[in-house]
């Protein structure tokens, strides 16, 4: 059997299965997972700066950890590993359609050098013509010793939501978030326990540095308590979906343990509550 049909056969197995997997989602975030898997899938065959490339645009951003323009850091061909696969196990769609999130573990390596594991997080958008680009991703490094869990995904319902056209209030819906986040903040300068305990969802993820997925608000609250672990936050970016009910916050972070101070990176992804009380789905904190 000559290379290129072993290529052509290997291609087209990964291809059947992905789509025995995804017909098996619901149609609105399956099309997310899908966009996801099919970027995995480039990076698996061809490269994983082929796989950037074909899922940035010219208002993507990544952190590296420092955050950059996608497209102007990747056109510089930069030293990123030869070799990526990731497997989202978590995704979201906004019911506007517009907006969605997906995280999971990833391995990488450069050739010649042992394989390293840990977490990405990207946030997504859809461009003018219907396909999912990046609004932002970023990666924390893990020990990859543990079995990541079953993928958990958000289907949108058909609940109404208000179309807003003014860019002002659009704006203004932003700012709630960052306000929330910004007493998120506020509260941990206070009582670190009593800020999780309030602004965290009870199946909250969080990603944290050489430490595996942490799933549900007590075991990142034991987490914290065990390492003695203190957070405090400062917001710089927001971004909201257009049906209003997901959005993200993004700032810097100081974290000091019993060994020493570090300065961190973190981004948050939000919900919106039926009681209109805004819960942290995911937290990723990275050194920066």
């Amino acid at each position: 059997m000559t290379v290129k049909k072993s290529l052509f056969i290997a291609i087209s197995t990964i291809f059947l299965q992905a789509h025995q997997v995804w017909a098996q989602l619901p149609d609105k975030v399956g099309s997310l997972i899908t966009a996801d898997r099919a970027a995995a899938n480039v990076s698996r065959v061809e490269s994983p700066h082929a796989a950037l490339m074909s899922i940035v645009d010219k208002e993507s951003v990544l952190y590296v950890p420092s955050i950059v323009n996608a497209v102007n850091y990747l056109k510089n061909r930069p030293n990123i590993p030869d070799v990526m696969t990731w497997q989202p196990n978590f995704a979201l769609v906004s019911r506007s359609l517009d907006w969605g999130v997906t995280s999971g573990p990833f391995e990488f390596q450069k050739i010649g050098a042992i394989k390293r594991y840990g977490q990405y997080l990207s946030v997504w958008r859809r461009d003018k013509r219907g396909s999912w680009k990046l609004e932002l991703r970023a990666e924390v490094e893990n020990y990859g010793k543990n079995n990541s869990s079953d993928l958990t995904f958000y289907e949108p319902d058909d609940s109404w939501y208000l179309k807003h056209r003014s860019k002002v209030r659009l704006e203004q819906r932003e700012e709630v978030v960052t306000q929330t986040d910004q007493l998120f903040s506020n509260v941990l300068r206070a009582d670190n326990t009593a800020a999780f305990n309030e602004f965290l969802a009870d199946d909250v993820r969080y990603y944290y540095p050489w430490k595996e997925e942490i799933e549900g608000k007590k075991n990142v609250l034991a987490f914290l308590k065990k390492e003695r672990i203190e957070i405090t936050t400062e917001p710089t970016g927001v971004g909201r979906a257009y049906s209003g009910e997901y959005a993200y916050t993004s700032g810097t972070a100081t974290v000091t343990t019993k060994e020493k101070e570090m300065k961190f990176n973190y981004i948050r992804i939000w919900q919106l509550k039926n009681d209109y009380q805004w819960q942290v789905m995911i937290e990723m904190m990275f050194e920066r």
